[in-house]
């Protein structure tokens, strides 16, 4: 092994847009490169420069470089070859032995025994020193504790702590207004009225099974009428409808376009659909206590005033008994025709249903539920108790009469019991409280979910904005296909990935002198203009190797201004039989060249390009387990890279090989010559001048 070493100022950084590669570049790095290559096998060739940071810890010997290398001896660099550690630097080693000897037997001498472990477990309360990790030893417990923490753990400790910062309180307060539940941020507000309810159907549907049962109760209790039938009817019929249409949108696309458009609109309309639920509500509570107008609205207490000739306000129950009017039998005191409802607290029943009803519509804020219920509960007692023959009052009296007990066969007494006028305001008011206590918690629980949702579904698009990237970024590494199985779950880390390819195209292009126009000036950022120069270049390059037409090339890395790429190199990409991956390499080759000539009268340069092309069997990998590096390798790509040093600039030049796949599909080729390649000896070589003509 030859090594070389020369200390000094670099730019780093990564060049082009496609296979990025951390690298440096600088007249420092160039120097180094030649070092190496000025440099003896087995022995570590050092600068002048770089001796001066040793501060004398190694012994030295002239290195005569320049007797080895012309751009040592033409740059005059005074070069030296490491003899081995100076005295100095072995009586620094000998005295960190010796401490760290003490240091182990202190610790021995603490503890009382000693052990086969490293030294390095055996340092005072098993921590490592400064010094250590700088050697690169690490702490038994930091690596214990990273081989503990399993992805799984990562995931589960990440989630516990987002959950935590998440909390319902935290949100609902952030986010939520306490009393009328709408959010903060307006865009919010927006985003959640323009949810989409697919169940408004089975909201309504609900709705007219409470109908039904209203129904029911109403038949069984109040006295038929011509006007209760025509009424149900007609709801039915109303209920049916809302719940036809809204369900046609569960079934959309088996219906007519007008259904399915009415249907889409009142669904997908959080407005709509608020109207039409509020108007299927309104028809439930007016089935409700529509039936109270056709019963009878005579006062009881004034008839049978009228009857006994008595005042109105000393009438009690016991004058009812004695008129024998009870909830069976009640004598037609004041000749109304008009049926009699002896059950009015039905109505109230009823009314109950009704409220239910409207706690089924999700889409209803808690608010408008609130204030919808209190409209109803109101327009309710109105409607029974303001009027001056209230059904209450007749109820009230009715229950006391039945409730008389005689007294020695005279007098009588009433058992007394809370009056319905009391009662039912008392009960429907605190349904009401209970249907908007649970309103607000359903309400809430909904905008809280929908925060998670929305949360969440960002988190996902950002996660797989993250992933496409992180893959793209990959790609940018490593082929299609190599990044496909070191994404495979099942690969081992310690596997290593490699084919063989039978018959690949290689390509070696670079700007031979580059090197010429690279100069470390202030007027030029020290060389950092230069650089830009040649990263604009190299991503015109990469633009062109995306193409569509070079679908079949794979850009492999480029080494200071050298471009190499390769085609064939798996089986998407090779054709065997009509060789269109050879022949892409070669049309790409030609574009490099044209490109070039393009750049040069823009930039006013006169760069000089030179391409080497060869084919045949290659063998492709990654080298490393931990930022893997995609490569070829075989003489296919020696010979290649041969093509390019020995070439002549503004020429592409080819092997025999080449020259007889390329010629046969028309290429233009012209003979060069013979020429002496390195570890091959002499070689036949052509120049590719001009592809097949166009048909």
């Amino acid at each position: 092994m030859r090594v070389g070493i020369h200390s000094g100022r670099v730019h780093c950084g990564v060049l082009g847009l496609r296979k990025w590669q951390f690298d440096v570049w600088s007249n420092d790095v160039t120097l180094a490169n030649h070092m190496e290559a000025g440099g003896q096998a087995g022995r570590i060739h050092i600068t002048k420069a770089t001796l001066n940071y040793l501060n004398g810890d190694y012994d030295v010997e002239a290195g005569t470089g320049g007797d080895r290398n012309p751009y040592l001896k033409k740059n005059n660099i005074e070069t030296y070859l490491i003899v081995g550690c100076s005295q100095k630097r072995k009586e620094e080693k000998a005295m960190i032995a010796k401490m760290n000897r003490q240091r182990t037997n202190s610790v021995t001498h603490n503890t009382g025994h000693w052990t086969d472990r490293p030294f390095y477990n055996h340092l005072g309360g098993n921590q490592i020193s400064k010094e250590m990790k700088r050697m690169g030893f690490e702490d038994p417990k930091d690596k214990n504790t990273q081989e503990n923490l399993n992805p799984e753990d990562e995931v589960d400790e990440f989630l516990g702590r987002a959950i935590d910062a998440r909390s319902i309180d935290r949100l609902r307060s952030e986010h939520v207004k306490k009393f009328l539940l709408t959010f903060r941020e307006p865009d919010l507000e927006k985003k959640y009225s323009k949810q989409v309810d697919s169940r408004f159907g089975a909201y309504v549907a609900c709705a007219s099974l409470v109908f039904l049962f209203i129904c029911l109760i109403q038949i069984v209790i109040v006295p038929h009428s011509s006007v209760m039938l025509g009424f149900f009817i007609t709801c039915l019929i109303i209920l049916m409808g809302v719940m036809f249409v809204s369900a046609v949108y569960s079934c959309f696309g088996m219906f007519p376009g007008a259904l399915q458009n009415l249907s889409k609109r009142i669904v997908q309309s959080r407005l709509n659909s608020t109207l039409v639920g509020v108007f299927t509500i309104v028809i439930v509570f007016l089935s409700a206590f529509v039936n109270i107008f056709t019963c009878s609205s005579r006062d009881l207490r004034a008839c049978i005033s009228s009857e006994l000739n008595m005042s109105l306000s000393s009438i009690n129950a016991c004058h009812a008994l004695i008129l024998n009017v009870t909830f069976d039998s009640h004598p037609d005191l004041c000749q109304d025709l008009s049926p009699i409802c002896s059950f009015p607290e039905y109505f109230s029943s009823c009314v109950l249903l009704s409220l239910l009803a409207c706690s089924v519509f999700l889409q209803v804020s808690s608010i408008g539920k609130l204030f919808l219920m209190l409209f109803i509960e109101l327009l309710y007692l109105l409607v029974m108790e303001i009027p001056e023959a209230s059904l209450f009052d007749n109820q009230d009296l009715l229950v006391m009469a039945s409730g008389i007990k005689i007294i020695n066969g005279t007098s009588c007494r009433v058992d007394t019991k809370v009056p319905l006028k009391i009662m039912t305001p008392v009960v429907i008011t605190v349904f009401v409280l209970a249907l908007y206590l649970h309103a607000q918690q359903v309400e809430s629980t909904a905008r809280l979910d929908f925060l998670w949702k929305l949360q969440a579904t960002e988190e996902k698009e950002e996660m797989e904005e993250l992933q496409a990237y992180n893959r793209r970024l990959l790609h940018n590494i490593l082929p299609k296909d190599v990044a496909a199985h070191f994404l495979q779950r099942e690969r081992r880390n310690d596997e290593l990935y490699y084919q063989s390819c039978e018959c690949v195209a290689v390509m070696f292009a670079s700007i031979s002198n580059f090197s010429e126009f690279y100069v470390e000036l202030e007027a030029n950022n020290e060389g950092v203009e230069c650089l830009r120069l040649l990263n604009e270049i190299i991503a015109d390059f990469d633009e062109i190797i995306s193409e569509d037409q070079f679908r079949q090339l794979e850009k492999i890395k480029t080494i200071g201004s050298t471009y190499m790429a390769a085609s064939g190199l798996n089986d998407s990409t090779y054709d065997k039989v009509g060789r269109t991956h050879i022949r892409a390499l070669a049309d790409y080759a030609m574009r490099m060249m044209d490109q070039m000539k393009y750049i040069n009268e823009h930039s006013f340069n006169n760069f000089k390009m030179k391409i080497g092309l060869n084919i045949g069997p290659v063998v492709a990998g990654v080298i490393g387990a931990r930022k893997p590096q995609y490569d070829i390798w075989g003489n296919t790509v020696n010979v290649a890279s041969r093509m390019d040093s020995t070439g002549v600039p503004e020429r592409i030049q080819v092997t025999t090989d080449l020259y007889q796949v390329l010629s046969s599909y028309n290429y233009t080729l012209e003979y060069r010559g013979v020429v002496t390649v390195k570890g091959k000896g002499e070689m036949m070589t052509y120049f590719l001048t001009a592809g097949p003509p166009s048909s």
